[in-house]
Formats: C-alpha cells, structure tokens, sequence
C-alpha cells in the first residue's frame, strides 16, 4: 500500500514539473476579436450538434493554457441566448492546436 501512495505521489509531483504551464491560467482578454470569434465558433458547432438553436452574445470571462506541444486550450463562459430569447451562460472548452486546426467540448 505503501509503495502505491510513493507512485501516486511521485507520479504527480511529475505531472506538475512537466507541464507548468497547464497549472496555472491566464485570463483572456474578452476585448479581443479573435476570442470573440473562439466564442462564437464554439456555438455554433454545439448548435450543429444539439440542434437546440442557442444564439452567441459574447465572451464574458475564461481563461487560456498555453501548452508548447499542442498549441492553447481556452475555457470560455459564453454569454448566449436560448431559442426562448432567454440570456444563459455556457461553457466551452477549446483546444486550439499548433497548426491552426481545432477542436471543441462544450
């Protein structure tokens, strides 16, 4: 038992000395275009998703980690409307990789 806590242990304190970056977020700058853009790109792909006909607003918050092998990963609190005209607030989580590709969980 004792030499699985030293593992779990060791292999965190690796995790963390190797990816610094991923630790600790940076605010985004919701003024930005192209965050902007991040937040209404996200939208509609969930909308081709779901089908649940939300509206993009805009950014209102989140947050980026930067990682040197992929590229960035944005965690965005979107302000948007739901097909009722209801304001809501949505979260998505986006990876922005190294050679301009993308992808999105939301």
């Amino acid at each position: 038992m004792r030499n699985i806590l030293l593992f779990v242990v060791g292999f965190i304190a690796i995790y963390l000395i190797t990816t610094p970056t991923t630790a600790f977020p940076d605010p985004v700058d919701i003024d930005n275009p192209t965050i902007q853009e991040i937040g209404r790109w996200a939208v509609k792909e969930h909308v081709k998703k779901a089908n649940d006909g939300i509206k993009f607003v805009k950014v209102v918050s989140g947050n980026k980690y930067p990682d040197l092998d992929l590229g960035t990963h944005y965690d965005l609190i979107i302000d948007a409307l739901n097909r009722d005209g209801k304001d809501g607030k949505y979260e998505a989580e986006k990876m922005v990789l190294a050679k301009g590709q993308a992808g999105v969980n939301n």
